[in-house]
């Protein structure tokens, strides 16, 4: 049994170290990697630790199930995330829309009108910030563009353009086979129409006839 786990563990460090040779030079120094120790977490995200320093959470059981080429894609559209500075950050909204909420139950109690309009213009600013935070359509525009980032991505690490899209496209197929919530199985069907579009797009400049390259 400890021989198992230590080997696991090992495995574990190793892939890690690999994944961080795949960053960019430019993030090396303040992006890190890591096992992630929460319970029930995704399979892999980003979140901020610290100023200007961002740490990539990766669920290693359910990595170490998809194949090579599928981990480096889904590593690098976090990367992409990471350089569009479009990944979650710790904001001050819920906070505000409590603050908010709780002064304006106070001065109902004590008839202050003109702290109540403030307490009211607290919540309706906060609320508003969480709503654009959290609009589905905006989310899911801001993945299919890390997705395609991610294919840029890849090719700087020497990956052909097609190979990056098929990699791409069967780790989200993995992924919709896997995820048994609806609202985050529908957004990995968002992305992979959005590549098979983007790829059918560039699978066709790629067959741009002779004469019309002069």
């Amino acid at each position: 049994m400890t021989s198992y786990a230590s080997s696991t563990a090992r495995a574990e460090m190793s892939e890690l170290r690999r994944l961080r040779t795949l960053l960019p030079p430019e993030l090396q120094s303040w992006v890190s990697v890591e096992g992630t120790t929460a319970v029930n977490p995704p399979l892999i995200t980003c979140e901020e630790i610290g100023r200007d320093e961002v740490e990539v959470q990766i669920d290693m059981v359910k990595w170490e199930q998809l194949a090579l080429d599928q981990r480096n894609l889904l590593f690098w559209h976090e990367v992409a995330r990471i350089q569009s500075d479009t990944i979650p950050k710790d904001g001050w909204e819920m906070a505000a829309l409590a603050i908010g909420l709780g002064g304006a139950v106070g001065e109902l109690w004590v008839q202050d009108g003109l702290l109540l309009l403030l307490a009211l213009g607290l919540c309706g600013v906060s609320g508003w910030r969480l709503y654009q935070k959290n609009n589905g359509d905006r989310v899911v525009k801001e993945l299919v563009e890390a997705d395609e980032k991610a294919i840029s991505l890849a090719t700087r690490f020497g990956y052909t353009l097609p190979n990056a899209y098929k990699s791409l496209g069967s780790a989200l197929k993995a992924l919709i086979e896997q995820s048994p919530k609806k609202k985050l199985r529908s957004r990995y069907e968002a992305r992979l129409d959005a590549l098979k579009k983007s790829a059918a797009k560039a699978k066709s400049k790629l067959k741009t006839p002779a004469s019309e390259a002069y």
